[in-house]
């Protein structure tokens, strides 16, 4: 997100794809927000949410800079998939890259990303596991590969669905209008089909079959109860015990949208701070919150954590991406997208200038 300008104004989720009451917005910070230091170990969270921090989990070799990270996804095997905006003008850079379990690096690929590298989803699919990548600024497309890097199919802007600004479907220009192209996260289909948020762009969130043909979309700019302002991310909510819904992240409204498969919506939910994508295992909701918090939601969509919870110290500090001295242990600072484990660990993207992914291990 080198989207300061709308900043102020993912069986899981990434490991494949498996209301609050309006009172939410008014509760007190819980002592989950809190950390604790155990003899070496920073602790955080209560109860049955606790979880030991690991700031700057997997380590990039030498070669490599982190350039604000975005997206964190989990293969079948465990290992971590980040990707990170890139500067543009290290073209031969990579955007994306992988850790195996243990947080040690892997291998790295996808320079096409550089300098607008978003969103990234793994898929297991009938013949192996996919990574679906979004990318905005001047990169405005979005991507199947394999597991290795390789290209299964690319794509621009949807120009069937209309409303798109003239050439939009081939420019490489940065279009920041609701007549832009800027996707930004993907959300899987029972039908093999996927979501897509253009979150960036023109507001809306379009349908995809299985062969990435446009078939539909919904939403658009507006004030909410259907409408966006920031559709910055999405999951398909398949917990147990409740229908299937989609839910919207509209960040810029601080709330989660819920929708029946179809599109039609449902409800909001209140009282986040700039929520920015969603991730579900078991009965909770996992929901990163740019404005420096974690925040975790039961089945009936009551908070139960907010993890690191470091609100203030954003009005405090000025520009705390950019000073990685003044970061705490056991807070965030812009918690940009986060995925569970199968193990119920979790691991956090950070949209901080030298880039940050931590790793929370459940404490059991």
């Amino acid at each position: 997100m080198a989207d300061a300008s709308p900043f102020f104004d993912r069986l899981s989720r990434r490991r494949f794809a498996a209301a609050a009451a309006t009172t939410l917005a008014a509760v007190a910070t819980p002592a989950s927000a809190r950390a604790r230091l155990l003899s070496t170990e920073t602790i955080i969270g209560e109860g049955p949410h606790r979880y030991r921090v690991r700031h700057h989990f997997p380590q990039l070799p030498d070669r490599f800079t982190w350039q604000t990270t975005h997206g964190v996804a989990l293969d079948a095997a465990g290992n971590l998939y980040v990707i990170h905006e890139g500067r543009k003008d290290k073209k031969d850079h990579p955007a994306i890259f992988v850790f195996d379990p243990e947080g040690t690096f892997v291998r790295a690929f996808g320079a096409q990303f550089q300098g607008g590298g978003h969103g990234i989803e793994v898929r297991k699919e009938a013949d192996g596991e996919y990574l679906y990548v979004c990318g905005y600024q001047q990169v405005k497309s979005f991507a199947k590969l394999t597991l290795d890097g390789e290209i299964v199919w690319f794509r621009k802007a949807p120009m069937e669905a209309g409303g798109y600004a003239p050439g939009e479907d081939t420019s490489t220009t940065r279009n920041w209008t609701r007549q832009g192209f800027l996707p930004t996260n993907v959300a899987f289909l029972d039908d093999g089909g996927f979501l897509l948020a253009d979150g960036y762009g023109s507001f809306r969130i379009h349908r995809y079959d299985k062969d990435a043909k446009w078939v539909s979309c919904f939403g658009g700019e507006g004030e909410g109860k259907g409408t966006f302002k920031t559709p910055h991310g999405l999951w398909i909510d398949r917990r147990p015990g409740r229908e299937p819904t989609i839910v919207v992240t509209d960040r810029a409204h601080d709330t989660l949208q819920i929708f029946t498969m179809d599109g039609t919506y449902k409800e909001t939910i209140p009282g986040f701070g700039l929520p920015a994508n969603i991730d579900t295992l078991g009965g909770l909701m996992l929901v990163p919150e740019l404005k420096a918090c974690v925040t975790l939601l039961d089945e009936k969509n009551a908070v139960v954590a907010r993890l690191g919870r470091a609100v203030e110290r954003l009005d405090e500090i000025k520009d705390l991406r950019k000073q990685p001295d003044k970061w705490l242990d056991g807070q965030f600072v812009h918690p940009h997208d986060a995925c569970f484990s199968p193990a119920g660990d979790i691991f956090v993207a950070e949209w901080v200038d030298t880039g940050r992914v931590t790793k929370l291990e459940k404490i059991a």
